[in-house]
């Protein structure tokens, strides 16, 4: 199983760098970016496995999952961005509900990590709310993102990064995003207990500074993105 897992994440990091050649080919500024994004984000499991002490190492290595699913999450982006977002009306919902299933993998495994090492610190569902509630306040931190992405390009006059679709098209990013991260906590996924319970500690620290990065992070987007505003309407 984890032999499959390994070589199917490096069959689809090997078709985000087919994709990327094609945004090349195409001179797609804003999917290069992504693909180059994506590839990045998908090796990082194998980055920090080989720096890394002993036991990180370890847990990384004994769940490939994280590279794979990563790596599929990445794929579905770049192919989006390719065209797909625009000609298959529930692509963007199958990739929010994929990459919103991640996180939630990723910060439910956590609190579970957290809960063991230091005894209950939720209420019964505490961490299914919790991890939804992180989840979609991620969801929340990207869309303003976009939304800042496409004031910046606008002022520039060049291509966004991200394309922002309107505000229907948001709504229905946060409804999938909660919908991923309701199945994830719907069947008790603990893929990721393991590699978090290697230290609760820095789990914890973690958790705690992604928290305030999102919450800090999303009042300066705002703040940004009004400035930007405010830039291009006094040209």
């Amino acid at each position: 199983m984890h032999d499959a897992a390994h070589v199917a994440a490096t069959l689809l990091q090997a078709g985000i760098v087919a994709m990327g050649v094609v945004a090349i080919r195409r001179a797609d500024a804003a999917a290069v970016i992504n693909a180059a994004f994506a590839l990045t984000v998908a090796l990082v499991p194998a980055g920090v496995a080989a720096v890394a002490p002993t036991a990180v190492a370890e847990a990384m290595s004994a769940t490939p999952e994280l590279s794979l699913w990563l790596a599929l999450a990445g794929f579905l982006h770049v192919v989006g961005m390719l065209g797909w977002y625009d000609t298959v009306r529930w692509w963007d919902h199958l990739t929010h509900t994929l990459s919103a299933g991640l996180l939630a993998s990723l910060v439910y495994g956590s609190l579970v990590a957290v809960s063991r090492s230091s005894g209950p610190v939720f209420w019964p569902g505490g961490l299914a709310g919790a991890t939804i509630g992180f989840v979609f306040a991620l969801g929340v931190f990207w869309e303003i993102g976009e939304l800042l992405a496409r004031d910046i390009a606008d002022w520039l006059d060049i291509e966004p990064v991200l394309v922002h679709y309107g505000w229907r098209d948001t709504a229905l990013d946060l409804v999938f995003d909660v919908v991923g991260a309701l199945l994830v906590v719907g069947v008790d996924l603990r893929l990721f207990v393991e590699v978090a319970a290697v230290s609760p500690t820095a789990t914890r620290t973690a958790l705690v500074w992604t928290g305030q990065v999102v919450g800090a992070g999303s009042v300066l987007t705002v703040a940004g993105m009004l400035l930007t505003r405010y830039a291009r309407d006094a040209r």
